[in-house]
This record gives C-alpha cells, structure tokens and sequence, in this order.
C-alpha cells in the first residue's frame, strides 16, 4: 500500500513503514496520508484513502465532516509535543515578565564604553519575578498540565480550568493546582492567563473584550493553542489601555506582532527535533495499527477501538452510522454467509461507530458488498 507525505515527516516516522509501505508525495492511489500543516479541505480523496494521520495537535487544516462520511479515520497526536510547548509557554512567561528581548536589541546597540552605558541604562528594562505571583491555565490536557507542574516548582500559584478533563488526566496534573469551577475565577484572580483549549465553533473568539473585562488590572495572556482563541481587535484596545500588560502569542496573523505590548513568534511551539520525531513516530504507529489491524486511537472523528488479533484470524472493520440496530444487522449478514463470529467489539462517538469483527475461516468475495450495502454502513475493509 501507498502512503502519502504532504509535508516533510521525520525519518523516525517513516523507518516504521518502511519497506512494507511506499512512501509518496503524491495522495492519487494512498491508502494512508501522514500529514503536518498542508492544507487538505480541498483536496478530493481517492477511495483508496483509510486514514489521515496529523503529525500533531490540531486538525483544522483537514476536513473533518467530509472525511467521516467518507469512512476515513482521521488521527493526531495528543502529548507528543507537549514538553515543547511547555518549554516554550515558560519562556514567555519569563520574557513577558523581564523586558529581555528589549533589553538584548538594546545592548546590541552598544559599542563603546559599554560597562558604563550597561549601567546607567539597565533600568529601562526593569522587570517583575514570576515566583509569588498567580498563574491561570485554561485546558488541562496534555500541555495544560505541563505547564501547571512546571510553574509550582518555579514558585507561583496555580489555578486549572478544565470541565472536560479526563481521568488520566486528572492523575497527571499534581494536588497543589488549584481547580476552578468556573472560568470568572481565573479571570479575577490570575496575574497571568495561558489557554491551551482547541480551536471550535465555541471557543473562537472566547477571550475578547467581555472576557478581558473581568480579568486583573495589567493581566499578562499567553496564547500557545490557536490564534483565533483570541479576539485581536480586542486585545489591542485592552494593551492600549494597560488592561493588559503583554500579549505573548505564537500566532502574528495580521499585524498583532507589531503591536506595542505584544510579544510574537512563528508558530515555534512545537519545532524541536524532538518533538517532530515524537508527533512522527506516534502518527506513523497509530495508522500503521489501523491499516493492518483496524485498531484506533487518538481518532479525532471515530471512537477508540483496541482489539488483539489471534494467529490465523481474518477481521472485518466496518465503519458505519452510530444508529439502531446496526449490529443485528451486520451479524445477521454474516449469519447469511455461514461465518462463525469468534469475536466482534462496538465502539461509538457520537455520530460515528465502530465495530470489528474477526472470524477463522475464509471470507468470501461478496461479503464486502452485502455488509456494504446495509444503510448507515459507510465502508468496509477485509484484513487478512
């Protein structure tokens, strides 16, 4: 089977393909895409296409919806930029609080008596310490509870907001992080604020001039997540003010990186080699699992499914409507070819299902097309 690159992906991804996979630039005849930033929503998808595989965090740049309902299981790759990301938000915690980049343009500039011009100008660049002061983590994921542990050991105080946050995660993030019940009490109690949620129809735009209102006078927000988090028309009237104190972003759409109080980079969270070769080899297990097993995880649009293969097996993954009496209907098609089920499991989130069933015995040509033809079954694939 093909794989298709349409970004650069590192060598520590693809070496777990190669050689039972070709490796291609080009999507016509794919099986499999591994994917970091190109934009796909207008892209048409061969029917040869199972599974897109984000070499990251966020999906924005593929097409979502479309790739459901043509039963292609789309993936990323939660955690493993994280430490990246952490690293990254800490400097700009430091840097948003010590005037350190004005403080290195200004000293570049000296070229004679520099000892006494050091001194006599240093004050310009006068800053604050973190330690003591309060900070506010909205999202406790991966990154989020990162960020939370390594700002206690710096000394400040935590505050976490998170209604979604999972079990696992929950034991990531340590006892001392205070936990919010509501946003309000970041808002109104934080020195510093850094968003970590996904970019979605309820989150655009959340902090804006509303929001900014009920945070501390001379606030600091750190936006490593998504540029459209944050209104930019907003947060410039709140720095114009002295609302807010410094606005550290690694998104400078438009011209927020020019603006006075704004500190910007270029979308540098997650570029470490570390990281690519992190997000590279978590995307290319997870599709390499799911083209040859059926297996899914960290699916952003269809549910986890963790299902051992025993010697000998042949499995049938359908993907297909989360609606009523699908299952009777799918066993019932393989009662009518004589196939004995050794094992079947049903997973489900929300619009979409699951369901993969293994048999020992040869499965024959036309069963694809009965189970296919069942409605609300999107597709169908038989591994040997």
């Amino acid at each position: 089977m093909k794989i298709a690159t349409l970004n650069k992906i590192s060598e520590i991804g693809l070496k777990e393909l190669k050689p039972s996979y070709e490796i291609t630039g080009e999507i016509a005849g794919a099986a499999g895409v591994l994917v970091r930033s190109a934009a796909m929503h207008d892209m048409e998808f061969p029917r040869e296409l199972h599974a897109i595989a984000r070499a990251g965090a966020g999906v924005n740049n593929i097409p979502l919806d479309k790739c459901s309902e043509e039963g292609i299981v789309v993936f990323n790759t939660p955690g493993a930029n994280a430490n990246a990301v952490k690293e990254l938000v800490i400097a700009g915690l430091l840097m948003s609080s010590r005037d350190l980049i004005g403080g290195n343009a200004w000293a570049k500039t000296l070229t004679e008596d520099v000892a006494k011009a050091v001194e006599k100008g240093k004050g310009m660049f006068a800053g604050v310490e973190i330690a003591g002061k309060t900070l506010g983590v909205v999202g406790l994921g991966a990154i989020g509870a990162k960020v939370a542990n390594t700002a206690l050991d710096l000394g400040m105080k935590v505050i976490g907001y998170d209604p979604f946050i999972s079990i696992d995660g929950a034991w990531r993030i340590s006892k001392n992080v205070v936990h919010a019940t509501d946003l309000k009490q970041i808002y109104e109690n934080c020195d510093y604020i850094t968003i970590h949620v996904p970019l979605t129809p309820d989150t655009k735009g959340f902090i804006n001039k509303e929001t900014i209102s009920q945070m501390k006078q001379g606030v600091v927000i750190l936006n490593y997540a998504r540029a459209g988090l944050v209104a930019d028309e907003d947060i410039k009237a709140a720095l114009s003010s002295g609302k807010v104190r410094r606005y550290v972003t690694d998104f400078p759409d438009g011209d927020i990186a020019s603006y006075p109080g704004v500190i910007a980079f270029p979308h540098l969270g997650a570029s470490t080699e570390e990281s690519e070769e992190n997000c590279a080899y978590m995307a290319a297990i997870q599709l390499k699992d799911y083209l040859e097993n059926g297996n899914i995880k960290n699916s952003v649009n269809y549910p986890e499914m963790n299902s051992p293969r025993a010697p000998g097996q042949k499995r049938v993954v359908v993907l297909h409507k989360n609606i009523p009496a699908m299952l009777s209907q799918i066993s019932g098609e393989f009662s009518k070819l004589s196939l004995n089920i050794d094992n079947m499991q049903n997973r489900s989130k929300k619009e979409y299902a699951c369901t993969v069933l293994d048999v020992s015995c040869e499965i024959p040509e036309s069963a694809q097309a009965s189970l296919e033809a069942i409605d609300g079954v999107i597709r169908v694939r038989i591994l040997d």
